[in-house]
C-alpha cells in the first residue's frame, strides 16, 4: 500500500505543472457547461407560469446589480403538512400552482412529495426557509419557501425603477417550470409588457 501512494505521488510530480492547469480549467468549463445547458433546458421545456411580485422589506433591497424578489406564494399555509415530521431543517416541498381568473398562478396545495398535476397546473418545487421544532423537525402551521427565483440581475442603475415596480406591485415574473418541479425566471413584466428577457444561449 506504501509502495503504491509512493509511486502515485512519484507519478503525480512527473506531470507537468501545465498540464494540471489545463486539466483544471477544463473541468471548470466543462462544469459551467453543464450549468448552461440545465438552465437552457428549463427556459425552453418549462411550462410558463406568471407570478406576482410582492413588495419586499425596505432593509434588503437591491443588493448589488440584482433586484430581490418576493411572490404571493412565498409565504403558504402548510395545509395538510402542518405540524408533520420534516425530513430536514429546510425540506423540500412541492407547489400544486393553478392560473385564477387574471391569468397569474397561485398556491393550490402544497406537498412533501411529487403529486400528479393536470394542465394548466403546474408543480413547482421550493425549499422551506425553515422547518418548527428544535428536536424534532416539524412543518410549520404557516411556510415561507424559496423557489431559486428570488434574485434577478439587472443592467447597472435599473434596479430602482424595478424595485419600484415590485413594491407597487406592478412588477410580475414569467417562470418556466420542468415536470420535475424546477424553475428558473423566464422574463419579467412591467405593468404587463416585457421589460427584460433570458436569452436562450
Amino acid at each position: 500500500m506504501m509502495k503504491m501512494a509512493a509511486s502515485v505521488a512519484a507519478l503525480w510530480q512527473r506531470i507537468p505543472k501545465a498540464v494540471l492547469f489545463g486539466g483544471a480549467v477544463l473541468v471548470q468549463c466543462a462544469l459551467l457547461m453543464l450549468m448552461v445547458a440545465d438552465r437552457v433546458q428549463i427556459l425552453r421545456e418549462g411550462t410558463e407560469v406568471t407570478l406576482q411580485t410582492q413588495p419586499v422589506d425596505p432593509r434588503d433591497l437591491l443588493r448589488g446589480d440584482y433586484v430581490v424578489l418576493r411572490y404571493d406564494i412565498s409565504q403558504l399555509p402548510a395545509g395538510s403538512l402542518a405540524g408533520k415530521p420534516a425530513d430536514a431543517r429546510n425540506p423540500t416541498v412541492f407547489v400544486k400552482l393553478a392560473p385564477n381568473a387574471d391569468g397569474l398562478y397561485a398556491a393550490v396545495s402544497v406537498h412533501a412529495e411529487p403529486v400528479q398535476v393536470t394542465a394548466p397546473e403546474v408543480l413547482i418545487r421550493g425549499r422551506v426557509s425553515h422547518s418548527c421544532g428544535s428536536s424534532v423537525r416539524t412543518f410549520c402551521d404557516r411556510l415561507t419557501v424559496k423557489y431559486g427565483l428570488e434574485s434577478y440581475f439587472v443592467p447597472e442603475g435599473e434596479g430602482g425603477k424595478l424595485e419600484q415596480a415590485r413594491n407597487q406591485q406592478k412588477l410580475r415574473i414569467v417562470a418556466a417550470v420542468l415536470p420535475s418541479g424546477r424553475a428558473a425566471i423566464k422574463r419579467l413584466l412591467l405593468d404587463g409588457q416585457p421589460v427584460y428577457e433570458e436569452p436562450l444561449y
